[in-house]
């Protein structure tokens, strides 16, 4: 187990390539981190996390102006508070529950079906590069009622929005080429918007375009914002949630033909997946004032990073909690998709992830399509496999080989 010391940085290859087997000795040794270079705080421990997040007065995201708004092209969601964060947060979360929910179940099987199909044949595939991220990207779409054809130029524009968001310590060429993609997407979102204001559909942008708050429409400005703020919380978690799964079931094989004789298990196995590698490893906040926080004095005005994989790793939270265990009964399936789950992989408190639900339906269905199409499922041999990502981490690619179980996916 490598020593935390005055040396120590999350920062350094050695973390990236594997930041798990640094975070008992950071909950231990080095609760509150402090990492000089970006004059920043890391905070591990579950208690501490909670509180971070819940200390809505304490710990603020005003940080969001300067790491997210530029490439959002506006406030998002997690930037706002009191009515207006209450109203708008409505409007997102009602397209993606209730009716509107069924109906993206029907979209998200038929465009996994559809990405599937050329691989079944084969007998392997990349569940992320293949498969994973296409789809992640072409459910969302749909949600927005945006044209898949355009799939390759969001996913690029897309693609300098997330690192703009996750990148911690950017250079100046990088921020200018994040940017350019940002300013891209928001003309590309320009005509679609004005389109939707004219002739409304039942798309999320069209309830972006025609809802009120405080009796005034929303401008282009802020429906812009929140749509970018959807393709990047909707995109980015989705692939990695799916990898990560089908990765933690091919290595516990005995989980792996529980969860195949009782699919009534897939929902524990993926917020089991959520609290052992949560997609979202870092989420930021600012101070408001001088705090002590894990027996440290914390500046005002001082970045902290809620380390996600740390907390849902500690022990004082979850038994056991280096084991992937589908049948653990400090976790609770029914609560981890809700504001009362006990793992942080949405967050926690007011600014939660809005689309906690909709990931469950996404995964399942398709966790739950690719197990009946998929027999004997293993890695493929001599593939190694690499995570990468400090803010948002999974799989770089995840090649398996497997025994086609049948030709085509069940109808839904």
């Amino acid at each position: 187990m490598p020593q935390v010391n005055a040396r120590f940085s999350v920062l350094s290859e050695d973390f990236a390539a594997n930041p798990y087997r640094y975070f008992s000795r950071l909950r231990e040794q080095d609760a509150i981190h402090y990492e000089s270079a970006i004059d920043s705080y890391f905070v591990s421990r579950h208690r501490d996390v909670t509180r971070v997040l819940t200390d809505h007065e304490t710990f603020t995201t005003e940080m969001l102006q300067v790491r997210a708004e530029p490439v959002m092209r506006g406030p998002v969601l997690a930037q706002m508070t009191g009515a207006e964060h209450t109203a708008k947060r409505k409007i997102v979360v009602r397209g993606f529950t209730g009716r509107a929910l069924e109906e993206q179940i029907r979209a998200i099987h038929a465009n996994a079906a559809e990405l599937v199909a050329p691989f079944l044949s084969r007998g392997r595939i990349d569940l992320v590069n293949d498969f994973g991220r296409p789809l992640a990207i072409d459910v969302t779409l749909d949600v927005l009622g945006l044209d898949k054809k355009d799939r390759r130029r969001i996913a690029d524009w897309l693609g300098g929005v997330a690192e703009f968001v996750t990148g911690i310590d950017l250079s100046p060429e990088q921020r200018r080429r994040c940017l350019d993609r940002a300013e891209r997407l928001e003309a590309y979102l320009a005509p679609v918007i004005g389109e939707r204001r004219r002739r409304p559909g039942d798309d999320l942008i069209s309830k972006l375009c025609t809802a009120e708050f405080d009796g005034v429409a929303m401008s282009d400005r802020e429906v812009t914002a929140l749509v970018i703020n959807v393709l990047v919380a909707a995109v980015e978690p989705a692939d990695k949630t799916l990898a990560l799964l089908f990765k933690h079931l091919i290595d516990h094989p005995e989980q792996l033909g529980q969860v195949r004789r009782n699919p009534a298990l897939l929902p524990a196995a993926i917020a089991e997946t959520l609290r052992y590698t949560p997609p979202v490893q870092l989420i930021p906040r600012q101070t408001e004032r001088d705090v002590v926080l894990g027996g440290s004095t914390v500046p005002a005005g001082a970045t902290v990073f809620c380390m996600i994989g740390a907390a849902n790793r500690d022990p004082a939270a979850f038994a056991s909690p280096d084991a992937f265990d589908i049948h653990r009964s400090d976790l609770g399936t029914a609560r981890s998709f809700t504001a009362a789950a006990r793992h942080l992989a949405f967050g926690s408190g007011l600014h939660q992830c809005v689309g906690a639900a909709f990931a469950r339906a996404e995964i399942e269905t398709v966790a739950g399509m690719l197990l009946s199409l998929f027999d004997n499922i293993r890695h493929t041999p001599g593939v190694r496999y690499r995570e990468t990502g400090l803010y948002t981490r999974g799989p770089a690619s995840l090649c398996i080989d497997f025994t086609p179980a049948r030709t085509a996916p069940a109808p839904l």
